[in-house]
């Protein structure tokens, strides 16, 4: 769901547009409950051979050290190839893949419950489970069987449950089975949320000491986005037909964007604090996309790389999120990708979780905006460093499109790598000229001209770009436009290929730009988008067609 306040231009482009730019508490853990073990699950058929059972005698825990030295990750690789560069935890490696299994089957179930007048269901085993019920069943089951789960509770059973696993070497996981589950039957997007914990504590302890952080997004599309403590930004993997999780993003900022998500606008009645910062949303025209789900409303934080959430307390309407099963792993979400958190006086994470259903207030964006959310709600911020949240940098405005092309990737790349052949596949592309350098080498130009956008004189359009970086052995290379004559100047484009097997390749497209003043950032988005994919889509056709040639 979209409201956007304020008005967009109805033109994509315009000729001559100007670019802008803890102390820890010791607390007692709560009683075990006796009426669940690890011995009551059955093996589930659910579950795909990752999850089969493993001899306990056969499971090592790791205790190697995080190097030093970052491992950089790939877009492209599958969650496992991942997971091996991010941490050299084997137990962690094992407990993150279960839940990817786990989120990929509650994903499957959530798109064919069958919803009636009070529920949605579906069947586990021989059972008919309301959705969220179900959902909380299948994370359970699949912490038994990765065996380095010690303790586990959620919001559907707020109680410690001994899964078996080690102490030592072990973790604890809190989790939403299914955030937004009375949404389900409205067929908006729901998720899964969780965190995990080193050892056998869940209380007493702060969401700064999770190890690991994730939503499962089960939406348009089937997402699972991880942080690792240590290690950099939160990353999204895309769900893929065969089944296979496979690395699409990467998020290490959030800048500044005018979106807002306002959670609980019915304590504006009686807290006039936050009508204050919700009239200043609506007053500076910042573009509303809330849904009453908190995980696609935080999601997009991350993916559209800035904005805020907020869902603010009242006299009269007291806070309902729970720290430590969605406020803290969402922060750790959000602040491994370059964002902020805040209670309105302290990160999230900082907060010390002394019951399992502690609640509280909490807004997520960009610096920026939580210095705006601090000082608007309780006078000052402690981010506050001098600079005024109304000079705040503003961020560059991103989108990506992608394809399978039906052939080879040396084939793709020497397609698109080659200025001389940029016109086979771009069909609005009519001259290419070098300008400076040696193409295929960085500080390479040259200049494009054709009817890549419209302009009001008929006359072609026309761009200079840099070739920043190429790596011919990793199929990728970056552009950067320096120059041109409709308005994108400053843009960055980058294309990236990926061996898709069976002699097809994954293209993958991705670019920024500059925001443009009195434009509308998803109009331009949009445009891009649909300008790059038709490009992507004559790959193939150019390909063959070269092959006739020959």
């Amino acid at each position: 769901m979209e409201a956007s306040i304020g008005c967009c231009s109805p033109r994509a482009f315009l000729p001559g547009v100007s670019t802008h730019q803890h102390s820890t508490a010791l607390v007692a853990p709560p009683s075990i409950s006796p009426s669940f073990s690890s011995k009551s699950l059955k093996s589930s058929s659910l579950f795909g051979e990752p999850l089969r059972q493993v001899p306990r005698s056969s499971l090592k825990v790791s205790k190697t050290k995080q190097s030093s030295l970052v491992t950089r990750c790939e877009i492209g690789e599958s969650l496992e190839e991942f997971l091996a560069k991010a941490t050299p935890d084997k137990g962690l490696i094992r407990l993150l893949i279960s839940m990817g299994e786990a989120l990929r089957t509650i994903s499957f179930k959530v798109r064919t419950a069958s919803c009636g007048g009070t529920a949605c269901i579906n069947s586990f085993g021989d059972e008919q489970l309301a959705v969220d019920m179900l959902a909380d069943k299948l994370l359970f089951e699949a912490l038994s069987y990765s065996h380095f789960c010690k303790y586990a509770c959620s919001e559907e059973v707020p109680e410690l449950q001994d899964l078996g696993g080690p102490v030592e070497g072990g973790f604890s996981v809190a989790f939403d089975p299914l955030d937004g589950s009375s949404i389900v039957d409205t067929n908006f997007t729901v998720g899964t949320i969780f965190g995990v914990w080193p050892g056998d504590k869940l209380t007493g302890i702060t969401g700064r000491d999770q190890v690991a952080a994730a939503m499962g997004i089960y939406g348009p599309r089937t997402t699972y986005v991880l942080a690792i403590k240590g290690f950099p930004g939160t990353h999204e993997f895309l769900l893929l037909d065969e089944g296979k999780w496979q690395h699409v993003k990467e998020t290490t900022e959030i800048g500044e964007g005018k979106l807002f998500s306002p959670g609980n606008l019915r304590a504006t009645f009686d807290n006039p604090d936050y009508d204050k910062l919700i009239n200043y949303y609506v007053k500076e025209k910042y573009t509303l996309r809330y849904t009453g789900g908190m995980v696609p409303d935080v999601n997009q934080i991350l993916v559209k790389e800035k904005g805020v959430f907020t869902n603010v307390i009242s006299p009269t309407t007291k806070a309902k999120l729970r720290l430590l099963f969605e406020v803290a792993p969402l922060g750790l979400l959000i602040e491994n990708a370059g964002g902020y958190s805040s209670d309105g006086h302290q990160s999230v994470l900082d907060k010390v979780i002394v019951n399992l259903d502690d609640r509280t207030q909490v807004a997520y964006g960009s610096k920026n905006e939580i210095i705006r959310f601090e000082e608007t709600l309780y006078g000052s911020s402690r981010l506050k460093a001098g600079v005024p949240a109304s000079e705040a940098r503003i961020a560059k405005w991103h989108g990506s499109v992608g394809g399978i092309v039906d052939a080879p990737i040396d084939k793709v790349w020497s397609m698109v790598s080659q200025t001389k052949r940029l016109a086979e596949w771009m069909p609005m592309v009519e001259r290419c000229t070098d300008l400076a350098g040696d193409e295929g080498v960085p500080g390479y130009v040259r200049l494009v001209s054709g009817f890549m956008f419209p302009q009001e004189d008929g006359d072609r359009s026309w761009i200079k770009e840099k070739l920043v970086s190429i790596d011919s052995s990793r199929h990728n290379y970056v552009y950067k436009l320096e120059a041109s004559n409709v308005g994108l100047d400053g843009s960055v484009n980058s294309v990236k290929l990926v061996d898709y097997g069976n002699d097809s390749t994954l293209v993958d497209w991705s670019f920024e730009i500059n925001p443009l003043e009195g434009a509308c950032e998803d109009s331009i988005i949009d445009y891009l988008g649909f300008l790059y994919k038709s490009c992507i889509n004559r790959i193939e056709i150019a390909i063959e067609a070269a092959s006739k040639k020959v």
